[in-house]
């Protein structure tokens, strides 16, 4: 099996090449947008500049059997394009498209494509997750995008098996927060605070989040990239194993080997004050629910998360620490 990676100098696209580069029989081609990019020995380098609607993928492509499809456009805490949809739109739906034909004309057998948990939504009722057939629902430009190119993907992967009688499968994989060694964003701004001992409002939410350790999605991944049953099919994947933003911290703490310096703040006064600095959606994240039912992963696919979440948090940990060591 020769494999394509996009995106593979990502923060899971750099775990995947890891994987797959100690995968006996599994040739791996990364896709990185200029030739200084550090690969792993045994990696095959192609370069793509740009991921958009005119983008030629031809020599990427040629001799593949399977892409994993993780670049993207990411969504950004601070957006400062004025117009950021039509960008987002540009890359994430566009590009991955033009990819997508471009891939079912090369012969490609199947293009596993990582979107977001954002198109089903923001928030879920309590007891009441996320399952891969919900109506979907994107709150904002980035899950707008990836909702049209999944829509879009479905429809390539129909019309090519109209014109060949076999056709390239498409298999989507909607992830929630994704952790693990070398993890930005709120996370490593979670544990910076620990680490700085600072107090944390965050002692009283009693919410359910899911999330996603590094090992396990890059598992799930190459579970999909295989199995015969992954084909043409929307999946979610988690740890199956959900906590509440003061368990997350209480956890990370322990990893740690510090305490979790917490002050029982109620969620409501959090958010309207959030929301009066101008932070509301920071807020829901903290103090709101986001749960995935994986059921239908683990009944049609098999696949059992093979990292518990405290041994996925203490890579975290140990990878955070390493890092702050080297800086």
């Amino acid at each position: 099996m020769k494999v394509l990676v996009t995106g593979a100098t990502g923060f899971v696209g750099t775990a995947l090449l890891q994987r797959l580069s100690s995968e006996v029989g599994c040739g791996v081609r990364a896709c990185v947008r200029n030739s200084g990019a550090l690969l792993g020995p045994g990696i095959e380098r192609t370069v793509v500049p740009d991921m958009g609607p005119e983008s030629q993928w031809q020599d990427a492509l040629a001799g593949c059997d399977v892409v994993v499809h993780l670049a993207a456009r990411v969504h950004v805490m601070q957006e400062k394009n004025a117009d950021s949809l039509t960008e987002f739109r540009r890359v994430n739906t566009g590009g991955t498209v033009n990819l997508a034909r471009q891939a079912a004309l090369a012969g490609v057998q199947r293009l596993v494509f990582v979107s977001s948990i954002k198109v089903n939504g923001e928030v879920t009722a309590p007891g009441c997750a996320f399952k891969p057939d919900d109506r979907s629902d994107p709150q904002d430009a980035y899950a707008v995008s990836k909702d049209e190119a999944e829509i879009a993907l479905r429809e390539l992967a129909a019309a090519s098996v109209g014109q060949t009688g076999v056709g390239m499968e498409v298999v989507i994989v909607r992830p929630p927060l994704v952790y693990g060694p070398g993890v930005k964003g709120n996370l490593s701004s979670l544990l910076r605070a620990l680490c700085g001992r600072v107090p944390l409002p965050l002692g009283a939410i009693h919410n359910q989040r899911s999330f996603i350790a590094l090992a396990n999605l890059v598992d799930f991944l190459v579970h999909c990239m295989r199995h015969p049953m992954a084909g043409n099919r929307t999946f979610l994947a988690s740890d199956g194993q959900d906590l509440s933003t003061t368990e997350l911290v209480q956890r990370l703490a322990s990893a740690l080997e510090k305490p979790a310096r917490l002050i029982n703040v109620s969620p409501w006064l959090l958010k309207l004050c959030a929301t009066a600095f101008g932070k509301h959606a920071e807020a829901q994240r903290l103090c709101g629910n986001l749960q995935l039912d994986i059921s239908k992963t683990r009944d049609l696919l098999g696949w059992v998360p093979p990292m518990n979440i405290d041994d996925g948090l203490r890579m975290t940990v140990t990878g955070y620490l390493d890092d702050h060591r080297k800086s």
